[in-house]
């Protein structure tokens, strides 16, 4: 009986290791560095970095550019493939799939 109590106990620990706190997270934790259009432009890369001054002029803020539509992006004169590469970025962001390195890489 006691072995059985003790195989129990040891069980429901591993199942759950911190009592309180689901195993499995429904959110993303918080962001450590404060988000911004440059910083989120330098972390996709590929060339976007280079319309940061650009998309700041016009848009001004990043919750802005989280929900702009392609063809604001066409007429501020930003190429397809880059145009692709940030609204796509942008969609992981807003669902938590994706976020900036606190550390930029750096290129070799």
């Amino acid at each position: 009986m006691a072995l059985l109590r003790a195989i129990l106990q040891t069980r429901t620990l591993q199942a759950n290791p911190a009592p309180g706190f689901s195993r499995f997270y429904s959110q993303s934790s918080p962001y450590l560095v404060k988000v911004g259009i440059p910083e989120f432009l330098n972390a996709i890369g590929k060339g976007v970095e280079n319309h940061a001054t650009k998309l700041e002029n016009e848009i001004g803020d990043f919750q802005k550019l989280l929900v702009t539509r392609t063809l604001k992006l066409k007429k501020l004169g930003i190429p397809c493939q880059q145009r692709k590469l940030i609204l796509n970025y942008a969609q992981k962001y807003r669902l938590g799939l994706w976020r900036p390195r606190a550390e930029p890489v750096k290129a070799k």
